[in-house]
Formats: structure tokens, sequence, C-alpha cells
């Protein structure tokens, strides 16, 4: 099934990370990345990889650009894979992927996590898996907070292979984001009347 899902990546100073990512991703016949204007090497990285295709557009969330690069993408294959800059498919993954052949009624896949810290993985993680493959014309994002949330149209099953949970940017970028990502979900309980 390989070649009948596009993949995606959302990017912003994703250098440290992006190339391990796509380099796990050259199966693909294509994968776009979304990049929200980085500084870093992110975009010549990206470029690097002949599969890929870079679509630039200022952040608004992180619904929002998964939605555009869902109806406005130019995405040709029923399946779309949907990645964060820092997973990166296990082997295991890609071969489980490769010999699928769903049914009708399944309209994507969960997919567990390993979490690692420096590209050691940890013992135990509470990382849930997620929806990451799934048909793109059962599928829409809604924002919740400083996430998104993914909508599909019937049947999720779940994958036995792993995708890897690995952040190379500096620690000081990360403790930001959990500062930003606090406003926000504090933002989310207080319109919801909690």
């Amino acid at each position: 099934m390989l070649d009948a899902v596009t993949a995606f990546v959302l990017t912003r100073d994703e250098g440290p990370n992006i190339g391990r990512v796509l380099e796990k991703l050259r199966w693909a016949p294509r994968v776009i990345v979304c990049d929200s204007g980085s500084s870093d090497d992110t975009r010549k990285i990206a470029c690097d990889f002949p599969n890929t295709h870079l679509i630039e557009r200022p952040f608004e969330s992180f619904a929002a650009q998964r939605n555009h690069v869902l109806q406005h993408g130019g995405i040709d294959t029923e399946w779309v894979m949907a990645l964060d800059a820092d997973y990166v498919l296990s082997d295991a993954v890609i071969n489980e992927i490769e010999r699928l052949n769903p049914a009708a009624e399944i309209a994507g896949y969960r997919i567990g996590f390993r979490y690692c810290i420096g590209g050691q993985p940890l013992r135990a993680s509470l990382y849930p898996p997620r929806i990451v493959l799934f048909r793109r014309a059962s599928a829409r994002y809604v924002a919740d907070g400083h996430q998104e949330r993914l909508h599909v149209d019937g049947r999720i099953e779940q994958l036995s292979g792993t995708i890897d949970h690995d952040d190379r940017k500096p620690l000081d970028r990360w403790l930001a984001s959990q500062c930003r990502y606090m406003n926000l979900e504090a933002d989310k309980l207080v319109e919801r009347g909690f």
C-alpha cells in the first residue's frame, strides 16, 4: 500500500529533526512539507529529498495548517499519513503499512509511539497512540486547545509497529513551547466554562 499514501509534515525551524523524518519517508511517492516561516535550514533539508514538495504558509493553528494541506496540497492519493516533524517511522511500521490491504469500512489506522530523548527510547511513556494514517476524504481536523483533533468517519484499526517521538531541538525551545501550550489550554478551559 506504500504507493497509495501521501505523507505530510508541518514544520517551523525543525532543522535538527526533519532530515531523520524524511529519510524514513523515502518510500512515499510524495511528501508535502508545510513550513510556517522557518529561519533555519529546515526548507533546504526538505528540498534535498526528491519526493518532497514544499508549501510555505503562515501559521494560524495546527488544525488550519493540516486542513490546508488536505484541501489545497494537491494530494491525489486516497490515503494520507500526517506526521509531526519529530515523528520517525520504525521499519516495522513501514513494513506493516506495505502489507496493508484495508477493507472499505476501514477509514484509518492508529499507531503507538516510543518517546525518545536524544535518540534514546524511554522505558515507558504516557504518549497515547494517534491516528496518523487515514483516508483523506473521510477526515478533518478541529482545533482543541494547543493541539488539533482529527475526526475520521469510519472504523479505525490499530497497527502494531511504532513511531519514535524524537525531538532533538534545544531544551529551552521545548520549555518555551510548553509555556505557550499551557496558556492555550487554559484559554480552552475558560472558554468551556470550567
